[in-house]
């Protein structure tokens, strides 16, 4: 009878563990992400996005992104598709009265603005800009909608409204031979002749750039992500009127900006009459080498006048967050020269007049800022009240401490109050009412939409895009923290493999007693990224590993973000060093877990952390086996092949042509120590990679190749830096697949698998 009693206790425990599944590499397709909330003017509503990779029916093993809008009534399991079909719908926003959302839709190759009335009928296209529209705000009495349009460098010189005496720009275009910009205005009289004039043969030449066949660059900032981009592009906003339906007459729009200059992140000031915009500070600069941001005040009577609210010599303002009656402006300012991060400040406004401008001591990078409204009777009032207030306060998020949590900034006593906590990140949201709507990551679940009171508290999860996970076992990270040796508190975190985690739960770890299992270091990138249980882009590659029977340690070393500006500047000068002693200490301290084999340790990272891959096992040989991905491996070949060259002069002072810089960048390049590696490694590049650049991963394999080092080498043709976040799925599970199937060459499978 006991023997019985025995078995029905443990009958539920050893069951649910027989039902749970390991995350399999193919699960990343299953991922659904919430993103974009935003509730209606009445806070009653909530329309957002849901992003979801789909299968390809007409090519096997491919797969789309695809992003559509929904809607909920604030209830759980009430939310509805408002989009549908394989063409994304994106970028919404509520009309003021809340009848109608404008959103984003790919036309031809161009976005396109369309409306979407609530109350019954299908959505129009409102915009047929040749330029494609993006980016749609409602005026303030909701008869226009203002967005933005790019253009290339050739479309600027030829449009006779954003450019109207089709010449070139103020600044200098930097054709060396040639006193001003006078070549840019094409003479079409002339024809192309080889064998011509000089006239003619620069006809001909030009020819040539236009058909494809030749690429003259004379700027500074010339690769782009996935190409190089001789010709720059410009951002410019404009205006429309919203008509009523789909048959009612369609208005051209309207261009409120010209010149050969750039906007963005632009909002209506309260008037209707102005607008907001960020771009360039000194017009009579090379964009690429203005660094320096202001925030200014544009009339969309399409004078193309500007007015700069805030502005400065050697700083950049950005993120421009006005309040609903517009005398209030949160904003993001920072040095451009150095490492550093948004700063949060608040000014009041009287107009475009910014007054009391202050920037807070809130030593995180702060972003997503919104206004509400408090009084003592109802508590928060949405930022689109108009009702006088006696608190107004700013919610915004910032990442911290390996999670993305929700803050609030009381505007009178500058009183900052950390809403939600450092496990869950809070990834988009919105606040209504006495309500906060937000968009969450969390070990448990990466995505789902909650609704909480104005203090975060009582949360209520409203859809079940990911409730596939409640079939699959998990591990979940434990929280541990090293003081280094510059008195630094490190936080790192530890994963078991997920056999030993889940059987330790069910059967009180008697099952797996005593077995070892490999460890592995995974590395963040940056050097400002920041990970934690709160971080969302790595949640199925880290669960992946362990469900492989990997143990994970991840690591916040020093140069990270997340933990202060002191913090993120340690590394300056040290690239190596100080980070990798971190990163090493966190893999020195999991191996002392009973469940490690310390003989079977493995290391991998990305970008920045490609480098520190290549740099620790250039240093020291406890890995079995090393996989380093998109990587800078040579810092001097990094000045002039990465688009990302400006780290070389932010944290070393300087370039490689000044002799002491030159050392300190030598003594910081994992390739100087190239003949010290030893450990087997994978070299990973994206062929389009623009951002660290392809050459340094071909240095190392060709020498590591000299050296007689075991190594190999992969090209992901197409793939850009981005692989690995948004780039082609297939990819992406090739990639997974490769750092498990690598690894396994060295250490083998685990003892003891499900």
């Amino acid at each position: 009878m006991r023997f019985q009693l025995l078995l029905l206790l443990l009958w539920p425990a050893a069951t649910i563990a027989q039902q749970q599944q390991k995350i399999v590499a193919t699960d990343l397709t299953r991922i659904k992400q919430v993103g974009a909330v935003m509730l209606s003017p009445d806070g009653q509503r909530a329309a957002y996005n849901v992003m979801t990779i789909e299968a390809n029916p007409e090519q096997p093993n491919e797969y789309e992104y695809r992003t559509h809008i929904y809607l909920s009534n604030l209830k759980a399991g009430a939310a509805k598709a408002l989009t549908r079909g394989t063409e994304s719908a994106r970028q919404h926003g509520w009309s003021p009265d809340g009848t109608r959302l404008a959103f984003v839709r790919t036309v031809k190759g161009k976005g396109q603005v369309f409306v979407m009335p609530l109350d019954g009928g299908e959505a129009y296209q409102l915009t047929t800009t040749k330029y494609g529209a993006a980016s749609p705000v409602w005026s303030p009495d909701g008869k226009q909608i203002l967005f933005e349009s790019s253009l290339s460098f050739a479309e600027m010189v030829g449009d006779s409204i954003l450019n109207p005496a089709r010449r070139g720009p103020v600044w200098s275009l930097e054709k060396p031979g040639f006193a001003n910009n006078d070549f840019v205005k094409p003479d079409n009289s002339v024809k192309a002749n080889p064998d011509g004039s000089l006239a003619e043969i620069r006809a001909y030449l030009q020819k040539d750039v236009d058909d494809k066949k030749a690429k003259v660059i004379t700027r500074l900032n010339f690769q782009g992500e996935a190409t190089t981009e001789p010709d720059m592009n410009f951002t410019h906003l404009y205006v429309t009127d919203v008509r009523e339906d789909a048959t009612a007459e369609r208005s051209p729009a309207r261009a409120i900006t010209r010149g050969f200059y750039s906007f963005n992140a632009a909002t209506w000031l309260p008037n209707g009459q102005q607008v907001l915009a960020v771009t360039k500070r000194d017009t009579l600069k090379h964009p690429d080498r203005e660094q320096t941001s202001a925030i200014v005040a544009i009339p969309v009577d399409g004078s193309g006048r500007r007015t700069v609210v805030l502005g400065g010599e050697g700083r950049s303002y950005f993120s421009p967050e006005l309040s609903a009656d517009g005398s209030r402006l949160a904003f993001l300012s920072n040095p451009t020269e150095g490492v550093n991060f948004g700063q949060l400040g608040i000014a009041t406004l009287n107009g475009t007049l910014a007054a009391n401008v202050e920037t807070l001591p809130f030593d995180r990078a702060a972003g997503n800022m919104i206004w509400a409204e408090t009084t003592p009777a109802t508590g928060s009032r949405s930022r689109r009240s108009t009702a006088v207030s006696t608190t107004p306060v700013l919610y915004f998020t910032a990442p911290a401490n390996g999670g993305f949590p929700l803050y609030r900034l009381n505007a009178i006593t500058k009183e900052i109050t950390q809403l939600t906590n450092f496990e869950k990140g809070i990834t988009s949201f919105d606040v209504a009412g006495n309500q906060v709507v937000f968009a969450q990551t969390e070990v448990a679940n990466p995505s789902e939409l909650v609704v909480a009171d104005a203090d975060a508290k009582k949360p209520v999860v409203l859809t079940t895009y990911n409730d596939w996970v409640k079939q699959k076992a998990l591990s979940y990270p434990v929280k541990r923290v090293y003081t280094n040796s510059k008195g630094q508190a490190v936080d790192y975190w530890i994963m078991k493999p997920t056999v030993l985690a889940q059987q330790t739960t069910t059967d009180g770890g008697r099952q797996t007693a005593g077995r070892k299992y490999s460890l592995l270091l995974n590395m963040h990138g940056g050097p400002t990224a920041m990970w934690g249980p709160g971080e969302a882009s790595m949640w199925h590659e880290l669960q992946f590993m362990c469900a492989q029977g990997y143990g994970v340690v991840y690591a916040n070393p020093r140069g990270s973000g997340g933990y202060g500006l002191a913090f993120q500047q340690a590394n300056i000068n040290d690239w190596g060093t100080g980070p990798a002693e971190d990163e090493l200490a966190a893999a020195t301290n999991a191996a002392k877990e009973a469940w490690v084999d310390t003989s079977r340790q493995v290391i991998t990272g990305g970008s920045y952390a490609g480098y520190l891959t290549a740099w620790i096992v250039g240093h020291d040989n406890r890995f079995k086996a090393a996989f380093a991905q998109r990587g800078v491996y040579d810092l001097t070949t990094f000045m002039g092949e990465g688009n990302a060259w400006r780290l070389v002069p932010n944290y070393f002072g300087g370039y490689p042509w000044q002799s002491e810089t030159q050392k300190v960048l030598a003594a910081n390049s994992p390739y100087t120590f190239v003949q010290n590696i030893r450990t087997p490694l994978l070299i990973k590049h994206g062929e389009n990679d623009l951002r660290t650049g392809i050459v340094q991963s071909e240095m190392m394999m060709k020498s590591l190749k000299v050296l007689g080092r075991p190594v190999e080498y992969v090209r992901m043709p197409g793939a850009t830096h981005e692989l690995s976040r948004s780039g082609n799925v297939r990819q992406r599970i090739d990639r997974i697949l490769r750092i498990y199937e690598f690894f396994e060459r060295y250490v083998g499978q685990p003892a003891t698998q499900n």
